[in-house]
């Protein structure tokens, strides 16, 4: 794919993979911008190569995931070497519509799943993804994926306080 096609296809998926770079790094938006822009420059530069295996969301996602991975990291490395520790980033105010407290508690039960849990969840509902796509963006089999997958329903349910069906 050249260059003008990969420009193309990152300016499609961007609100999308905006999305996705929020929910990887715990809704704090200036992280997921730097991360954003970070998996961009890697996917530009040919560091991380779209070899067609898989849809491109797919690739786009998985480099969004891995990038805001090596970006905890290198933040923890940081702290570790500072012996500072800065406040956890907060969640960003639910919208003042009838629907916010709503969402204020999907969010809430989601922070409380496990993360390839929320992960996979995350990636199904909020990105409009199949389970065996979801898998390939966070390097799981599509087994494992199906397992968190139901898993993470079942937990969600209990944590809203819904009856599982």
């Amino acid at each position: 794919m050249n260059r003008t096609d990969l420009e193309g296809e990152l300016e499609k998926l961007h609100g999308a993979s905006y999305a996705w770079a929020l929910g990887c790094c715990r809704r704090n938006r200036e992280e997921a911008e730097d991360v954003l822009q970070e998996s961009y420059l890697k996917i530009l530069e040919g560091r991380a190569a779209y070899r067609g295996e898989a849809a491109f969301k797919t690739f786009m996602f998985g480099v969004i995931r891995r990038t805001a991975a090596e970006s905890r990291r290198k933040e923890w490395m940081r702290h570790l070497r500072l012996v500072t520790w800065r406040p956890a980033a907060t969640e960003p105010a639910a919208p003042p519509d009838s629907d916010g407290q709503d969402i204020a508690r999907l969010r809430g039960g989601l922070a409380r799943l496990a993360t390839r849990q929320r992960e996979v969840l995350d990636l199904v509902f909020g990105h409009d993804m199949t389970i065996e796509q979801a898998a390939g963006t966070l390097g799981i089999s599509v087994g494992t994926a199906r397992v968190h997958y139901e898993r993470g329903k079942k937990r969600l349910r209990l944590l809203l306080g819904e009856s599982a069906p």
